[in-house]
């Protein structure tokens, strides 16, 4: 009798030790990610990594106030040297937690500081919640501060901010002769470029390497492709053609928005094939967009 227990003993701890075994093997598969059943889920949109265009931006400073755009000079040369801009810069571009700009309301009496803009041009200039974030909107502020000014902040379509009449327009402008009709730029800030943004399935760009291989696959469409660009931006005179940019144009057809997000968007809906719009934006539109789809 002892010796049968002793038997079934034994069996029972080589069953126990045979599925303590598969269990591991099952707990490791799953800590490797060796499970296979889910697959990399495909971006809803992508950029292609390539620079079309290579432009600076520049603040518009009121024609009728040169003693402002040396201040404005001044006020550049200092937040580059001192580290200020690229503290400003590592917030969006190293996930830093940006600040929120708030507008005082205009009022001729006291002594203030006007700033044009176009507030959905994401990393430079948004709304957030009552105030406003971005690259230039700090920096406006700064520059306020610098002055001993109030901060004004105007929020209106980019194609009005350089004709509207301000201190200065702060709104990712490029420098660009005939926008000089209406404000004398300060010293350039920032280099910037065009890129092109794709739907995450589309292939046909994928093995670009150089600007001249994507405008050879551009240049072949059509104007049965329709490519969106928010208005007046440096990528609507791309599309179009633009003599002094040296930009010859393209056969697809160009469609116009408020925004490059409104123009991302309207692509994944289908109503839209591409969209050319600044790279700085077009990578915070691209990642906001990838998260919740």
């Amino acid at each position: 009798m002892k010796k049968a227990l002793k038997v079934i003993s034994l069996m029972l701890v080589a069953v126990l030790m045979v599925m303590s075994f598969a269990a591991c093997g099952s707990k490791d598969d799953t800590a490797t990610g060796s499970d296979t059943s889910k697959e990399a889920k495909t971006p809803a949109v992508k950029v292609i990594d390539v620079n079309l265009t290579d432009e600076e931006y520049a603040f518009g400073v009121d024609k009728n106030q040169p003693e402002l755009l040396e201040k404005v000079n001044s006020f550049i040369a200092e937040i580059k040297a001192n580290g200020t801009f690229d503290a400003i810069c590592n917030k969006y571009f190293a996930g830093g937690t940006p600040d929120v700009i708030k507008s005082a309301a205009l009022d001729s009496t006291k002594d203030q500081l006007v700033v044009a803009t176009n507030a959905a041009f994401e990393p430079f200039e948004y709304t957030n919640g009552d105030g406003y974030s971005g690259i230039d909107m700090e920096i406006a502020k700064a520059l306020a501060d610098y002055l001993g000014k109030e901060l004004v902040i105007q929020n209106m379509d980019f194609d009005s901010v350089g004709q509207h009449k301000c201190d200065i327009a702060m709104a990712g402008l490029t420098v660009k002769a005939e926008r000089e009709e209406y404000v004398t730029f300060s010293t350039p800030y920032y280099k910037a470029s065009q890129r092109l943004v794709v739907k995450g399935s589309d292939t046909k760009f994928d093995g670009c390497t150089d600007v001249a291989s994507v405008e050879a696959i551009l240049n072949t469409l059509d104007s049965s492709v329709k490519i969106g660009v928010q208005n007046g931006t440096t990528g609507q005179l791309y599309c179009e053609g633009d003599a002094e940019m040296e930009f010859p144009g393209l056969k697809a057809v160009c469609v116009g928005y408020k925004s490059g997000s409104l123009a991302v968007q309207d692509m994944i809906n289908g109503n839209i094939n591409y969209v050319i719009i600044d790279a700085a934006p077009a990578a915070c539109i691209a990642q906001s967009i990838n998260e919740v789809n």
